[in-house]
């Protein structure tokens, strides 16, 4: 099990944001899945299809890159880096406001999955916001 809880998170980076697959949230989550940097009752799957789109339409040529992916029972841990170039702006926290000019960004990310079985129960992530905005700002 634990074989394929690491193949389906690094599946969910490739498939979402790398290729920009939505039918992935579909397969590994439910409506009772929990983003934990959301509100209570947020929809997760509708909020993770904006912010798949979000990211995506801001940087065309996104990539996720899952470097470490540790598990541990039902939990998954994962460290990433997220490139691309920002060529529009999105509606997403600091993408909102900032002019796009083309720059090349790197910025680190770290994820914890909860599985429920096969469909991710709830998670955690957290980014370097700050650092983003640095690089785009430049």
């Amino acid at each position: 099990m634990a074989t394929d809880l690491k193949a389906w998170t690094v599946e969910g980076f490739e498939r979402m944001f790398n290729q920009g697959d939505l039918s992935y949230i579909d397969e590994r989550l439910t409506r009772e899945s929990v983003d934990r940097q959301e509100a209570d009752g947020t929809d997760v799957c509708e909020h993770l299809r904006h912010v798949v789109t979000s990211l995506r339409t801001a940087f065309p040529d996104l990539r996720f890159e899952a470097h470490e992916t540790v598990v541990e029972g039902q939990l998954v841990a994962t460290r990433s880096t997220m490139t691309g170039t920002h060529r529009a702006r999105a509606p997403l926290g600091p993408l909102a406001e900032i002019e796009p000019r083309g720059r090349r960004i790197s910025v680190a990310h770290m994820h914890l999955f909860r599985w429920d079985g096969d469909h991710v129960a709830e998670f955690w992530h957290v980014w370097d916001t700050t650092g983003l905005v640095r690089q785009l700002q430049g």
